[in-house]
């Protein structure tokens, strides 16, 4: 992906390196004198911020992005949307629901007002019809007792009337019979007719 550039120096030969070729040893550390790592001056950029890297860096990072945003759009967001689509749908549901129940207890409200002023007009109208008809009761027996008690005047009065006219009748044939003891007594003689029309006359 980067591309750096090598720096390196390869070591010189033993001839140049001041050693002798009649078997002289080099130094120890003559085989790492050759690799060198330059300095400030000649050194390379770091490699995210190097301007020859630009176009690989641009190419890789439109790849990623792409990628990124093919994976949002198949699978992110369609879960998001599944996600907020039950959300939605379950809020609409408890919403239905809560102004479903709401009209229930209105409509249980309305109607036991209605029940509670029907069953308020219906005691009314049973105390009125109670008292009617205990009023109606109370006439029919005040007639009733009425007409028996004048039924019984009625008869009580036929009585007397029977039983007077029965001592009236009495008191004829005991006044008769009294007229004559007297008239008999007195000496005098009368007849039965004269007597009866005498006491006739007299209770007339």
């Amino acid at each position: 992906m980067f591309v750096t550039e090598a720096y390196g120096q390869e070591t010189a030969p033993a001839a140049e390196s001041g050693y002798g070729a009649e078997g002289g040893a080099a130094p120890a550390d003559a085989a790492y004198a050759g690799t060198e790592v330059p300095g400030e001056g000649g050194g390379a950029a770091f490699p995210p911020f190097d301007t020859s890297t630009f176009p690989s860096q641009i190419l890789w990072l439109a790849i990623t992005f792409g990628i990124f945003y093919i994976f949002l759009k198949k699978v992110i967001v369609p879960r998001l949307g599944a996600i907020l689509d039950v959300r939605e749908t379950r809020i609409a549901q408890d919403i239905e629901q809560a102004t479903k129940m709401k009209a229930d207890a209105d409509a249980a409200v309305a109607a036991y007002e209605q029940e509670l002023a029907e069953a308020r007009g219906n005691a009314n109208t049973i105390g009125q019809q109670a008292r009617d008809n205990a009023k109606a009761e109370a006439e029919t027996k005040r007639k009733s007792i009425e007409a028996d008690l004048e039924q019984k005047l009625a008869d009580a009065e036929a009585r007397v009337a029977k039983i007077k006219e029965a001592a009236m009748q009495d008191v004829g044939s005991i006044a008769e019979e009294t007229a004559s003891a007297i008239v008999s007594a007195l000496g005098g003689n009368s007849a039965k007719g004269d007597v009866s029309a005498a006491v006739k006359s007299v209770r007339s």
